[in-house]
Protein backbone atom coordinates (compact mmCIF):
# COMPACT_ATOMS: atom_id res chain seq x y z
CA UNK A 1 0.00 0.00 0.00
CA UNK A 2 2.84 2.24 0.69
CA UNK A 3 4.13 1.87 -2.46
CA UNK A 4 0.58 2.36 -4.14
CA UNK A 5 0.47 5.59 -1.96
CA UNK A 6 3.97 7.02 -3.39
CA UNK A 7 2.90 6.18 -7.06
CA UNK A 8 -0.40 8.11 -6.41
CA UNK A 9 0.77 10.71 -4.90
CA UNK A 10 2.97 12.35 -8.69
CA UNK A 11 -0.95 12.12 -10.00
CA UNK A 12 -1.93 15.62 -10.55
CA UNK A 13 -4.57 16.41 -7.62
CA UNK A 14 -7.67 16.95 -10.25
CA UNK A 15 -6.97 13.25 -11.21
CA UNK A 16 -6.84 12.12 -8.03
CA UNK A 17 -10.25 14.18 -6.86
CA UNK A 18 -12.23 12.40 -10.00
CA UNK A 19 -10.59 9.44 -9.30
CA UNK A 20 -11.52 9.52 -5.47
CA UNK A 21 -15.44 10.87 -7.04
CA UNK A 22 -15.39 7.37 -8.80
CA UNK A 23 -13.86 5.62 -5.77
CA UNK A 24 -16.69 7.37 -3.34
CA UNK A 25 -20.28 6.01 -5.11
CA UNK A 26 -18.27 2.58 -5.75
CA UNK A 27 -17.79 2.38 -1.68
CA UNK A 28 -21.44 3.59 -2.11
CA UNK A 29 -22.87 0.75 -4.03
CA UNK A 30 -20.63 -2.17 -2.69
CA UNK A 31 -21.87 -1.35 1.43
CA UNK A 32 -24.71 -1.63 2.05
CA UNK A 33 -24.16 -0.52 5.81
CA UNK A 34 -22.51 2.91 4.33
CA UNK A 35 -25.78 3.64 3.13
CA UNK A 36 -27.97 3.20 5.74
CA UNK A 37 -25.76 5.06 8.07
CA UNK A 38 -25.17 7.77 5.29
CA UNK A 39 -29.53 7.77 4.48
CA UNK A 40 -29.84 7.81 8.57
CA UNK A 41 -27.42 10.64 9.48
CA UNK A 42 -29.00 12.73 6.62
CA UNK A 43 -32.57 12.25 7.95
CA UNK A 44 -31.60 13.23 11.67
CA UNK A 45 -30.02 16.54 10.45
CA UNK A 46 -33.04 17.15 7.93
CA UNK A 47 -30.92 17.37 5.06
CA UNK A 48 -33.07 17.11 1.80
CA UNK A 49 -31.17 14.05 0.12
CA UNK A 50 -30.76 15.73 -3.07
CA UNK A 51 -28.83 18.24 -1.20
CA UNK A 52 -27.02 15.32 0.92
CA UNK A 53 -26.08 13.38 -2.20
CA UNK A 54 -22.89 15.37 -3.30
CA UNK A 55 -21.48 14.31 -0.03
CA UNK A 56 -21.33 10.45 -1.30
CA UNK A 57 -18.60 11.80 -4.18
CA UNK A 58 -17.20 13.87 -1.39
CA UNK A 59 -16.39 10.94 0.95
CA UNK A 60 -14.32 9.30 -1.57
CA UNK A 61 -12.06 12.70 -2.76
CA UNK A 62 -11.35 12.66 0.72
CA UNK A 63 -9.35 9.49 0.73
CA UNK A 64 -8.12 10.02 -3.12
CA UNK A 65 -6.53 13.37 -1.65
CA UNK A 66 -4.14 12.00 0.93
CA UNK A 67 -1.53 10.15 -1.41
CA UNK A 68 -0.74 13.66 -3.12
CA UNK A 69 -1.33 16.02 0.57
CA UNK A 70 0.65 13.61 2.32
CA UNK A 71 3.41 12.56 -0.01
CA UNK A 72 4.09 15.53 -2.57
CA UNK A 73 7.75 17.32 -2.42
CA UNK A 74 8.10 19.76 0.18
CA UNK A 75 8.56 22.44 -2.83
CA UNK A 76 5.51 22.68 -3.78
CA UNK A 77 2.69 24.18 -1.34
CA UNK A 78 -0.64 24.75 -1.30
CA UNK A 79 -1.53 28.58 -1.23
CA UNK A 80 -1.62 29.00 -4.80
CA UNK A 81 -4.86 26.79 -4.69
CA UNK A 82 -6.58 28.02 -1.79
CA UNK A 83 -8.88 31.38 -1.52
CA UNK A 84 -9.56 33.03 1.89
CA UNK A 85 -12.97 33.90 3.46
CA UNK A 86 -13.39 35.54 6.71
CA UNK A 87 -9.06 35.19 7.16
CA UNK A 88 -9.55 38.80 8.70
CA UNK A 89 -11.37 37.06 11.78
CA UNK A 90 -7.97 34.38 12.28
CA UNK A 91 -5.93 37.52 11.97
CA UNK A 92 -7.57 39.54 14.52
CA UNK A 93 -7.31 36.67 17.18
CA UNK A 94 -3.61 35.92 16.40
CA UNK A 95 -3.17 39.53 16.86
CA UNK A 96 -4.53 39.96 20.11
CA UNK A 97 -2.04 37.41 21.54
CA UNK A 98 -4.12 34.93 23.52
CA UNK A 99 -4.32 32.24 21.36
CA UNK A 100 -6.92 30.75 19.00
CA UNK A 101 -8.23 27.37 19.19
CA UNK A 102 -10.06 26.41 15.54
CA UNK A 103 -13.24 24.11 15.14
CA UNK A 104 -12.98 21.64 12.33
CA UNK A 105 -15.72 19.49 11.73
CA UNK A 106 -15.76 16.60 9.14
CA UNK A 107 -16.67 18.86 6.58
CA UNK A 108 -14.85 19.46 2.84
CA UNK A 109 -10.88 18.79 3.11
CA UNK A 110 -9.68 18.88 6.52
CA UNK A 111 -6.36 17.45 6.18
CA UNK A 112 -5.64 20.54 3.91
CA UNK A 113 -6.29 23.13 6.35
CA UNK A 114 -3.50 22.29 8.72
CA UNK A 115 -0.85 21.99 5.71
CA UNK A 116 -2.38 25.77 4.50
CA UNK A 117 -1.97 27.50 8.05
CA UNK A 118 1.21 25.34 8.71
CA UNK A 119 2.35 27.17 5.19
CA UNK A 120 0.87 30.66 6.06
CA UNK A 121 1.91 31.40 8.76
CA UNK A 122 3.92 28.81 10.41
CA UNK A 123 6.66 29.46 8.21
CA UNK A 124 9.06 32.30 8.91
CA UNK A 125 9.24 34.87 6.26
CA UNK A 126 12.06 35.67 3.38
CA UNK A 127 15.41 37.01 6.01
CA UNK A 128 13.48 35.72 9.58
CA UNK A 129 14.78 33.31 11.72
CA UNK A 130 11.17 32.30 12.87
CA UNK A 131 7.71 32.64 12.19
CA UNK A 132 5.52 35.48 13.96
CA UNK A 133 2.76 33.25 15.38
CA UNK A 134 5.15 29.95 15.43
CA UNK A 135 3.98 26.45 14.14
CA UNK A 136 0.39 25.37 14.08
CA UNK A 137 0.30 23.22 17.18
CA UNK A 138 -1.70 20.01 16.94
CA UNK A 139 -2.47 16.28 18.83
CA UNK A 140 -1.74 13.84 17.13
CA UNK A 141 -2.30 9.99 17.63
CA UNK A 142 -0.67 7.33 15.56
CA UNK A 143 -3.01 5.18 13.25
CA UNK A 144 -3.93 1.99 14.14
CA UNK A 145 -2.79 0.45 10.71
CA UNK A 146 1.41 0.22 11.02
CA UNK A 147 1.65 0.88 7.31
CA UNK A 148 0.06 4.05 7.53
CA UNK A 149 2.45 5.17 10.50
CA UNK A 150 5.33 6.17 8.30
CA UNK A 151 2.85 8.24 5.74
CA UNK A 152 1.09 10.07 8.12
CA UNK A 153 4.09 11.23 10.50
CA UNK A 154 5.47 12.45 7.31
CA UNK A 155 2.46 14.42 6.44
CA UNK A 156 2.67 15.92 9.81
CA UNK A 157 6.62 16.66 9.56
CA UNK A 158 6.02 19.55 7.30
CA UNK A 159 7.61 23.08 7.99
CA UNK A 160 5.27 25.72 10.12
CA UNK A 161 3.42 22.13 11.66
CA UNK A 162 4.48 20.60 14.98
CA UNK A 163 2.50 17.46 16.42
CA UNK A 164 2.00 16.73 20.30
CA UNK A 165 0.45 13.35 21.87
CA UNK A 166 -2.76 12.85 22.51
CA UNK A 167 -2.03 11.91 26.32
CA UNK A 168 -1.52 14.46 29.62
CA UNK A 169 1.67 15.56 28.38
CA UNK A 170 -0.05 16.74 24.93
CA UNK A 171 -2.38 18.74 26.66
CA UNK A 172 -0.45 20.42 28.47
CA UNK A 173 2.06 21.65 25.51
CA UNK A 174 -1.52 22.71 23.82
CA UNK A 175 -2.44 24.82 27.18
CA UNK A 176 1.13 25.99 27.51
CA UNK A 177 1.27 27.36 23.37
CA UNK A 178 -2.04 28.76 23.56
CA UNK A 179 -1.25 30.89 26.87
CA UNK A 180 1.60 32.23 24.82
CA UNK A 181 -0.19 33.28 21.74
CA UNK A 182 -0.27 29.94 19.76
CA UNK A 183 -2.80 28.47 17.66
CA UNK A 184 -4.12 24.70 17.41
CA UNK A 185 -6.80 22.74 15.47
CA UNK A 186 -9.17 20.10 17.01
CA UNK A 187 -11.93 17.71 15.36
CA UNK A 188 -14.80 18.39 17.97
CA UNK A 189 -17.20 16.30 16.23
CA UNK A 190 -14.90 13.04 17.05
CA UNK A 191 -15.37 10.82 19.38
CA UNK A 192 -13.80 10.70 22.26
CA UNK A 193 -12.73 8.33 24.21
CA UNK A 194 -14.91 7.42 27.81
CA UNK A 195 -14.21 9.62 30.40
CA UNK A 196 -13.17 12.45 28.01
CA UNK A 197 -16.63 13.38 26.77
CA UNK A 198 -20.15 14.66 28.48
CA UNK A 199 -23.55 13.36 26.02
CA UNK A 200 -25.33 16.42 23.88
CA UNK A 201 -27.59 16.59 21.31
CA UNK A 202 -25.88 16.63 18.13
CA UNK A 203 -29.03 17.17 15.17
CA UNK A 204 -31.34 16.05 18.08
CA UNK A 205 -29.88 12.95 18.75
CA UNK A 206 -27.59 12.10 21.96
CA UNK A 207 -23.71 12.10 21.03
CA UNK A 208 -20.75 11.91 22.91
CA UNK A 209 -18.98 14.94 22.55
CA UNK A 210 -15.88 16.15 23.84
CA UNK A 211 -15.22 18.10 26.44
CA UNK A 212 -10.88 18.89 25.55
CA UNK A 213 -11.84 22.05 23.41
CA UNK A 214 -14.22 24.15 25.65
CA UNK A 215 -11.74 23.46 28.66
CA UNK A 216 -8.55 24.79 26.83
CA UNK A 217 -11.09 27.62 25.70
CA UNK A 218 -11.73 28.29 29.52
CA UNK A 219 -8.22 27.72 31.06
CA UNK A 220 -6.57 29.68 28.73
CA UNK A 221 -9.13 32.50 27.35
CA UNK A 222 -8.55 31.65 24.04
CA UNK A 223 -10.61 32.49 21.14
CA UNK A 224 -12.56 29.96 19.33
CA UNK A 225 -13.01 30.36 15.77
CA UNK A 226 -14.90 27.52 13.45
CA UNK A 227 -13.06 26.70 10.37
CA UNK A 228 -13.39 24.88 7.00
CA UNK A 229 -11.91 23.79 3.77
CA UNK A 230 -14.31 23.58 1.10
CA UNK A 231 -13.40 22.06 -2.73
CA UNK A 232 -14.11 24.10 -5.41
CA UNK A 233 -13.51 22.44 -8.72
CA UNK A 234 -10.60 22.05 -10.50
CA UNK A 235 -8.32 21.21 -7.35
CA UNK A 236 -8.92 24.31 -5.52
CA UNK A 237 -9.66 25.24 -2.25
CA UNK A 238 -11.90 27.86 -0.24
CA UNK A 239 -10.67 28.36 3.53
CA UNK A 240 -13.52 29.40 5.59
CA UNK A 241 -13.19 31.11 9.66
CA UNK A 242 -16.31 32.01 11.13
CA UNK A 243 -17.12 33.27 14.58
CA UNK A 244 -19.29 31.27 17.05
CA UNK A 245 -22.53 32.85 18.06
CA UNK A 246 -22.60 35.35 21.48
CA UNK A 247 -24.95 32.43 23.20
CA UNK A 248 -22.72 29.92 21.90
CA UNK A 249 -19.64 31.95 22.91
CA UNK A 250 -20.60 32.37 26.62
CA UNK A 251 -21.52 28.97 27.01
CA UNK A 252 -18.53 27.11 25.04
CA UNK A 253 -15.77 29.54 26.80
CA UNK A 254 -17.27 30.78 29.82
CA UNK A 255 -15.26 29.04 33.22
CA UNK A 256 -18.73 28.82 34.84
CA UNK A 257 -20.63 26.44 32.32
CA UNK A 258 -21.32 23.30 32.65
CA UNK A 259 -19.41 20.63 30.63
CA UNK A 260 -22.73 19.36 28.95
CA UNK A 261 -23.95 23.44 28.09
CA UNK A 262 -20.56 23.80 26.30
CA UNK A 263 -20.85 21.08 24.69
CA UNK A 264 -24.23 21.64 23.40
CA UNK A 265 -22.91 24.89 22.48
CA UNK A 266 -20.46 23.37 20.72
CA UNK A 267 -22.67 21.18 18.64
CA UNK A 268 -24.91 23.74 17.29
CA UNK A 269 -22.28 26.19 16.16
CA UNK A 270 -21.03 22.84 13.92
CA UNK A 271 -24.48 21.97 13.03
CA UNK A 272 -25.14 25.45 11.71
CA UNK A 273 -21.99 25.27 9.83
CA UNK A 274 -22.66 21.37 8.47
CA UNK A 275 -25.90 22.83 7.40
CA UNK A 276 -23.88 25.64 5.10
CA UNK A 277 -22.40 22.81 2.90
CA UNK A 278 -24.11 19.49 3.06
CA UNK A 279 -22.80 18.01 0.17
CA UNK A 280 -19.09 17.92 1.64
CA UNK A 281 -19.89 16.79 5.27
CA UNK A 282 -18.63 13.12 5.87
CA UNK A 283 -22.38 11.72 6.73
CA UNK A 284 -20.89 8.23 6.77
CA UNK A 285 -18.89 8.68 9.82
CA UNK A 286 -20.21 7.20 12.75
CA UNK A 287 -21.00 10.08 15.18
CA UNK A 288 -23.46 7.94 17.39
CA UNK A 289 -21.25 5.35 18.75
CA UNK A 290 -20.68 4.73 22.16
CA UNK A 291 -16.68 5.91 23.30
CA UNK A 292 -14.24 3.45 23.05
CA UNK A 293 -12.20 2.48 26.40
CA UNK A 294 -9.13 3.61 26.82
CA UNK A 295 -6.17 2.81 29.69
Amino acid sequence: MQILFRLLSYLPLRCLQALGAAMGWLMWGLSPRLRQRFASHVAQAGVPMPQARAAIAASGRMLAELPWLWLRARSVGVLGRVQWRGQDLFDAALAAQKGVILALPHLGCWEMIGQCLAEQYGTPAAGQARSLHGPLLALYRPPRKPWLQPLVERSRQRPGMQTVPTNVMGVRSLLKALRAGGYTAILPDQVPPQGQGVWAPFFGQPAYTMTLLPRLAQQTGAAVLLCWCERLPAGRFAMHFEALGAAEQQLLCSPSSPPEDSARAMNAALERTILRCPGQYLWTYNRYKPPRQEP
